[in-house]
């Protein structure tokens, strides 16, 4: 267990799991362009790119022994071995939410999301679920990046990740693109609002009326 961090300074940080083919990623995507002072990590990886993605936009990628060392030297507020392959969260990402007042975004698997909140109990953990078995298989097909092997081993993984439901926050069952996506920022809004997260915004309310805490 890697060593437990100062409690960010900030509104909140959102961890969003689920299994490959959820659908997280349109949904962050969306939750992205209509919530403002939202702050993305985008995860380091070992693995090489796939088809159109890039460098800094959907992973950081880097060799495998350059995510070892990173590894070594803690730079990592989790890391996980998923399907072979290293992910993880770069602490530089915290540091910048903290340092401009921003709330933190992470798309994380269970492993990592276990980490994070072992360093972050405050941390708002969501889960997201397809509405069945099939759609999964659909959506996996339907990408058409993986072969029939790839996709069996995907879904091996997904029903082991499914399990760990229970430990989150939040659930959202991804029926519809458009309704998970305003479930999704009525999450954010609602965690936002919280008291003890507008402390400093309240204070000076307050001592308008001459009230002092």
């Amino acid at each position: 267990m890697q060593g437990a961090v100062a409690e960010p300074r900030m509104s909140a940080v959102f961890v969003v799991s689920g299994p490959s083919g959820s659908g997280k990623s349109s949904l962050l995507k969306t939750l992205l362009t209509r919530s403002k002072n939202l702050l993305f990590s985008v995860s380091y990886t070992s693995r090489p790119p796939r088809g159109a993605e890039r460098e800094g936009v959907e992973y950081h990628f880097v060799s495998r022994d350059d995510f070892e060392n990173r590894i070594e030297a803690d730079e990592f507020l989790e890391w996980a071995l998923v399907f072979g392959n290293y992910y993880g969260t770069h602490r530089s990402y915290l540091d910048c939410a903290i340092r401009e007042g921003r709330d933190l975004v992470l798309d994380i698997d269970v492993q990592g999301a276990r980490q994070l909140k072992n360093k972050l109990p405050n941390a708002v953990s969501i889960f997201v679920l397809p509405l069945s078995r099939q759609v999964l298989v659909e959506r996996l097909r339907g990408r058409a990046e993986d072969s029939e092997a790839a996709i069996g081993k995907r879904l091996r993984e997904a029903a082991e990740e499914t399990r760990q439901y229970r430990g989150y926050d939040y659930v959202i069952i991804n029926d519809d693109l458009e309704e998970a996506s305003s479930r999704l920022l009525a999450i954010v809004c609602a965690e936002r609002c919280r008291r003890e997260r507008m402390t400093s915004r309240i204070r000076p309310i307050l001592e308008s009326f001459g009230i002092q805490e």
